[in-house]
């Protein structure tokens, strides 16, 4: 995003991170992220524990030379199909063809302006949001200048993209705020249909131009307070159009503003947004839920039936200023959140910053789906005051046993660590620029993913960046050969999808290295099971089933004497089935 009585966060707790901020002060001041060098083409740069495979400058028509800040050349967000990584921005959205990383090609860019320009993508099909006034249903750069107009489209459009050359737009559905991202839902039991969850930001329009847009937030069908659900038939995309307006932030008397009314919590703490729309919602429908970051809470919803989502808690936290966005561990029992304070615009990661004000809150997610915080993470470099820097999109990297995620950071770059323990996460990889220019200027990371063995990530300001993973003392090469084992056809930023491995000897290894380095089992027998298999890799068909029967054997032995039990099980159920 770009923007301008439920406390479970005990105010206690706000002094309890002195000793968090002296510790970040302190690695900041010998990172080498700190004082890089500024430059749009020839900034400094700092990584460790990664390789830069490759940088593409924005294209010709992409940017202002003259304004290379301008928003509306701004790149946002990335969504993935097969070898296309699709980027959205201000001016329109690009398909690049990433099929060798090290010189990504440029298979479509397509002219459509209307806002920040966040994309899903579903087989054929690419949904778009649009939340500016200047957007227009036809696409074109005129913009429009009737303060009521038909005109005028603010919404979800949905292109057909089945001939990426020739991508062609099927359906526009309008809604009284506009969209500034979406969330693609799928259901299970309804193949024939996808559901678009629209978060809207921006104000309401005229019930002129839109039939049923009231401003008013006193009155009880306010377009305020609410999200809009589109149903959207796959087979005929033509037919999209919004079938529920869910009010999520209701109490239970039925008040629609029943949620954070904004404002301070009090001295020390920050000012902290209304309650009334949701930034981002992140759907996570194999286990029923979604978490939504809307504005002054942390939200948590039952989207077993899509169409109705229903909410069952929410959250306060006294450090957060704009609740943003959130991501599930893969097991669903910690939940992410993202505070960007200062709306992205702004510098909020220097050294006088606290380290809990524009970071991550991670939540340990109970089996009473009640949402219990656990701990912070932020990047421990400071930035300087022309790096608008705060946390923002990222995706969990697929390590088997761990919760890695690389999270872009604006112009604070991008930062891969491990929350597996919410109350102490870990950063383990880095990538950064300084800034763009020598004065406060737009640019750096808006989202950085995983996907199928690389992270992408999305420049703001400059381009298109491919990263890979280098082993360290943080995680193995098994641990990242086992990732990159992991591959999907379509990855959308606010939709998740359980991550499943395959019975293979990487991921077996993994896990291995995760006892070796917890100490979960005694060198002498790391090295032995190490020396299994191995042997079993290379053995006959016959032979391998025997060893590794007999291994599977001794962990079950091995995990009622270890204090990593549930690794040792995890590992344990791999071995037996590679000697099926």
């Amino acid at each position: 995003m770009i923007s301008f009585p439920l406390v479970r966060v005990p105010r206690t707790m706000l002094g309890a991170f002195g000793a968090l901020l002296l510790s970040t002060a302190t690695a900041s001041a010998q990172d080498p992220r700190v004082g890089l060098k500024a430059g749009f083409r020839d900034a400094g740069e700092a990584i460790k524990h990664l390789t830069h495979i490759s940088h593409t400058p924005k294209q010709d028509g992409w940017f202002d030379p003259k304004n290379i800040g301008s928003f509306d050349f701004a790149n946002s967000d990335l969504a993935f199909q097969k070898n296309l990584a699709f980027q959205g921005g201000w001016h329109g959205w690009q398909a690049w063809d990433i099929s060798n990383a090290k010189a990504p090609k440029l298979r479509k860019a397509f002219v459509c302006q209307g806002g920040q320009g966040d994309l899903s993508v579903y087989g054929t099909l690419l949904f778009m949001s649009v939340e500016d006034f200047v957007g227009r249903v036809d696409c074109g750069t005129q913009g429009v200048s009737d303060t009521v107009s038909a005109d005028r489209f603010r919404g979800v459009r949905i292109f057909d993209i089945r001939d990426i050359d020739n991508p062609k737009q099927v359906a526009a559905v309008q809604t009284c705020r506009g969209s500034h991202t979406h969330t693609l839902v799928t259901d299970k039991n309804d193949k024939a249909n996808v559901y678009v969850y629209v978060q809207g930001t921006a104000p309401v329009r005229s019930s002129n131009e839109l039939a049923g847009c009231v401003r008013s937030a006193q009155d009880t069908a306010s377009a305020l307070f609410r999200i809009e659900v589109i149903k959207v038939p796959v087979a005929a995309p033509q037919e999209a159009r919004v079938v529920n307006a869910p009010r999520i932030f209701a109490d239970a008397q039925g008040n629609i503003a029943g949620l954070w009314k904004g404002g301070s919590h009090g001295e020390g703490t920050q000012n902290t947004g209304t309650t009334d729309q949701c930034h981002d919602i992140t759907a996570y429908p194999e286990i029923g839920l979604a978490a939504g970051a809307c504005s002054g809470n942390g939200i948590l919803l039952d989207i077993s039936n899509p169409a109705s989502p229903k909410r069952i808690d929410e959250v306060i936290d006294p450090n957060f200023a704009y609740w943003h966005s959130a991501t599930f561990n893969n097991a669903g029992t910690t939940v992410l959140f993202t505070d960007e304070w200062g709306g992205g615009v702004a510098p909020r990661c220097r050294a006088t910053d606290k380290a809990t004000w524009g970071a991550n809150a991670i939540f340990a997610l109970g089996a009473n789906r009640q949402l219990k915080h656990a701990g912070y993470f932020k990047i421990p470099a400071a930035q300087g005051a022309n790096e608008n820097c705060v946390a923002h999109n990222g995706s969990l990297i697929p390590v088997p046993g761990r919760d890695i995620m690389v999270q872009a950071w604006y112009q604070g770059g991008l930062s891969v660590f491990d929350f597996s323990n919410p109350a102490k996460p870990v950063e383990i990889a880095y990538f950064d620029r300084g800034p763009i220019a020598e004065q406060l200027t737009l640019a750096g990371y808006w989202s950085t993913y995983w996907y199928n063995g690389v992270i992408v990530g999305s420049e703001i300001g400059r381009g298109l960046d491919l990263f890979e993973l280098q082993p360290s003392e943080f995680l193995s090469q098994n641990e990242i050969d086992a990732a990159k084992l992991v591959k999907v056809d379509e990855v959308n930023p606010q939709l998740q999808t359980k991550i499943v491995w395959p019975a293979a000897f990487p991921v077996a290894r993994a896990y291995v290295d995760q006892l070796q380095r917890s100490n979960g089992l005694p060198a002498a027998r790391v090295a032995a099971v190490n020396k299994v298999l191995d042997a079993a890799e290379k053995a006959a068909p016959s032979a391998r089933k025997q060893a590794l029967g007999l291994l599977a054997s001794q962990l079950a032995a091995d995990a009622a004497r270890s204090s990593e039990s549930s690794k040792v099980r995890l590992l344990q159920d791999v071995v037996k089935q590679l000697g099926k």
